[in-house]
C-alpha cells in the first residue's frame, strides 16, 4: 500500500483516473421561492459528452450560532417546522444578508430568535448543507456570554419558544431524539471538535 494510500489520500479501484468534474453547458431558472431559487443546469458528462439536466437550489449563505450563557446552559429555541409539521428543537439561525458578513449574520439572528447578545462571537467552521442539491455554505458560531437583552423579535410567520438547556446535556438530546435537525447536530459537532471546556469538571 502506498503512502497516499494509507492516509486516506490516494485513489484507488475502477475509473480512479477517470476525469469527475462535469461541464455546464447552459442554465435557467425555473422557480423563484423567495428565499431560494430553482435552477435547471444542462452539464456533461465527463465520460463522454452526454448531456443531463440536473436541478440546484440557489440559496444564500446561512448561519447557525451556539450560544452560551455565563452558567454554561446552551439557549435553544422551539418553533414549528412547516416541512415536517412538528415543532423542533433548535439553536438560532438564518439567511446572510446581501452584503453582510456572516459573524455579523450570527449575532442578528440570535438578537431577533431568542433577545439574547453575546459578549463575543467566534467561528466554529463551515460545511455545505447539502451539495448534490445546493449550493450555499452553512457558517457556524459559538456565542460566548450571552444575556437577555430584549423579547425575541417573532416577526412575521416565525415565533419560537426560548428554552435554556445546560450544555452537558445536548449530547443526551441528540441521542434521545429530541434535538434531530441535521445542521444543529453538526454545529454541536464543530464545537466538539473545537474543544472549548465549556463544560467544567464538577458541574
Amino acid at each position: 500500500m502506498s503512502g497516499d494510500d494509507e492516509k486516506g489520500g490516494g485513489a484507488a479501484g475502477r475509473g480512479a483516473d477517470e476525469p469527475l468534474a462535469w461541464r455546464r453547458e447552459r442554465s435557467e431558472q425555473v422557480a423563484d421561492c423567495r428565499v431560494f431559487r430553482v435552477r435547471r443546469d444542462l452539464s456533461a458528462d465527463p465520460r463522454g459528452g452526454r448531456t443531463h439536466d440536473f436541478y440546484v437550489i440557489e440559496a444564500p449563505d446561512w448561519v447557525n450560532v451556539i450560544p452560551v450563557n455565563e452558567r454554561g446552559e446552551v439557549v435553544l429555541i422551539e418553533l414549528y417546522r412547516h416541512g415536517t409539521a412538528e415543532l423542533s428543537l433548535e439553536i438560532p439561525g438564518g439567511m446572510v444578508d446581501p452584503g453582510e458578513e456572516p459573524h455579523v449574520a450570527a449575532a442578528r439572528e440570535l438578537l431577533e430568535e431568542t433577545g439574547y447578545e453575546a459578549r463575543e462571537v467566534v467561528p466554529l467552521g463551515r460545511a455545505r448543507p447539502n451539495p448534490a442539491i445546493q449550493d450555499n455554505w452553512l457558517h457556524t458560531f459559538l456565542a460566548r456570554g450571552v444575556t437577555y437583552r430584549q423579547e425575541p423579535s417573532d416577526d412575521g410567520t416565525e415565533q419560537t419558544r426560548v428554552r435554556l438547556v445546560p450544555l452537558e446535556q445536548i449530547p443526551s438530546l441528540i441521542a434521545e431524539g429530541a434535538i434531530v435537525h441535521s445542521l444543529v447536530v453538526t454545529a454541536f459537532h464543530w464545537l466538539g471538535l473545537r474543544g472549548e471546556g465549556l463544560v467544567r469538571e464538577g458541574e
